[in-house]
């Protein structure tokens, strides 16, 4: 299968690196295994303690930036089991915090799904060169996935020059004192329930913009005058609280190479992984850039689309998105408002490709089909592979479809500049499918990318090979959209 398109591969790869490590807080199930083992830590004469703590260092500090800062934080996990009245040394405490510290390979399954966009940073760059950024999905014991990120500069002769892949990993920290706009969060709790004396009363006591702690103090003094039997009280509460926990802020440090972040599933909607994140550089109406990457959080039961934002790739805030058209996976945002609205490319019934349209970017009601399995080579499924990306003469849309023995694909589209809904063409054929290298891996005959972008006229595609490895496709932009056009006459032709 394929096209005569002229498709360039670099030699260029993104590997596997199951050496690619974070620490993780470890808590055994049940509290009386946590204070035997504290128990028995305490009971250690303090030249043990040393000996111990001494290959911990050995074996770990080599491998993480600040292992001491992280055992400590994990000491103070747990430090409520220790008996009261009893002190502990500094040596101690970093060994307490080791006995519930372990290390996760944030890429020991997969390393796949790429994204690309602009670097936020455009500076000291020869003319015709782009510093960007690639995204890609991590996959780890359990099958938790994460967002890693790599940065690099393309010439004007599409040559890429990556930076170096530090030994370093680490994810960011949770911002506690989150912002929440009083007016969007009442909108999003209607959404899961009907408005209600409780959460009426909960919300009059908070200004339009409160904190999470604020958020907690008005609910204290809702539970000391609410009468606990209300039967809809427990399940308000409940609402509210997953909603604000739903949407959080975390932050990297900023002395930290783009390489060493890794965002890590923090809410419980997300629990089991953040999957095939889809990042856009979106320019607002009045110049405003701002990243969103769309993903889909999975839990371990039910898959929930989402809505990742940043200015700069240190702070991210993570939006739950709302409405009855906020279903299934694979959403991906125009990189601009059309008409003044929002749009969305989506996919509702596990098989087709729908277009959305909204006033407000959290709230996404009407979905409409635009485009139906019609090759052989997608008669399964079909969706998008990333943003839409813009040129004169229209969208450029690369879509990914499932054909015989489940093998992935990836295919083109071009919609109308000012009116997506209409597709001007179809690429009846791939533009890339898994050749003999690229279809062995974790999840085979597979090629698939989260989002390309287009560089001096040059489509480049960073792609995933079967869940593995990663690479880049490079493809004329001029000659992909002449060649949907030509296809187009020659089918109204027949």
């Amino acid at each position: 299968m394929g096209t005569e398109l002229n498709l360039v591969k670099s030699e260029i790869k993104f590997i596997q690196d199951n050496r690619r490590v974070i620490t993780r807080f470890y808590l055994p199930h049940g509290e009386g295994r946590i204070e035997k083992i504290i128990q028995k830590t305490l009971s250690l004469p303090e030249k043990r303690v040393k000996e111990i703590l001494k290959h911990v260092s050995e074996d770990f500090s080599s491998r993480h930036k600040n292992i001491w800062a992280i055992l400590d934080e994990h000491f103070n996990n747990v430090r409520r089991y220790l008996p009261k009245g009893v002190e502990v040394s500094k040596e101690r405490k970093a060994l307490i915090g080791a006995y519930f510290t372990h290390e996760y390979s944030i890429q020991a399954a997969a390393f796949f799904n790429p994204s690309i966009v602009a670097h936020p940073d455009q500076t000291n760059l020869e003319d015709g060169s782009l510093r960007c950024i690639v995204s890609f999905r991590s996959t780890g014991e359990g099958h938790i996935s994460s967002v890693e990120f790599r940065s690099g500069v393309i010439d004007k002769y599409n040559n890429f020059d990556f930076q170096d892949v530090s030994r370093f990993v680490e994810p960011p920290k949770i911002i506690p004192d989150k912002v929440y706009d009083r007016h969007t969060f009442r909108l999003k709790l209607a959404e899961l329930e009907e408005p209600n004396n409780i959460s009426d009363n909960i919300f009059s006591n908070l200004p339009e913009s409160f904190t999470y702690a604020d958020l907690q103090t008005s609910i204290r003094d809702k539970l000391m005058i609410e009468q606990l039997t209300h039967p809809a009280f427990y399940q308000t509460i409940e609402n509210i609280l997953w909603i604000a926990n739903s949407n959080y802020e975390v932050k990297f440090k900023k002395e930290s190479n783009l390489s060493e972040r890794v965002i890590f599933p923090s809410s419980e909607n997300e629990s089991k992984g953040i999957e095939d994140a889809r990042f856009v550089r979106f320019v607002d109406d009045d110049g405003d850039v701002t990243y969103y990457a769309t993903y889909t959080a999975y839990n371990g039961h039910t898959i929930l689309p989402q809505l990742m934002t940043t200015k700069d790739f240190l702070r991210f805030k993570v939006i739950t998105l709302n409405g009855k058209a906020v279903k299934d996976k694979g959403m991906a945002l125009f990189p601009r408002k059309i008409n003044g609205k929002y749009m969305m490319l989506s996919r509702q019934d596990g098989e087709s490709i729908y277009i959305m349209s909204s006033d407000n970017i959290h709230f996404w009601h009407e979905a409409e089909l635009l485009r139906e399995p019609s090759a052989p080579w997608e008669f399964t499924q079909i969706g998008n592979c990333g943003s839409p990306i813009e040129t004169d003469e229209g969208w450029i849309v690369l879509t990914h479809g499932v054909g015989p023995m489940r093998q992935y694909c990836i295919g083109a589209m071009l919609l109308d500049i000012e009116e997506p809904r209409r597709i001007i063409g179809i690429l009846p054929e791939p533009i890339l499918s898994p050749d003999k290298e690229e279809r062995e891996g974790y999840v085979p005959n597979v090629v698939y990318t989260c989002g390309a972008i287009l560089h001096n006229d040059t489509l480049i595609i960073p792609y995933a090979m079967s869940d593995t490895t990663s690479g880049i496709a490079c493809l004329s932009a001029r000659e992909l959209i002449d060649r949907i056009k030509s296809r187009s006459k020659i089918a109204a032709a027949c």
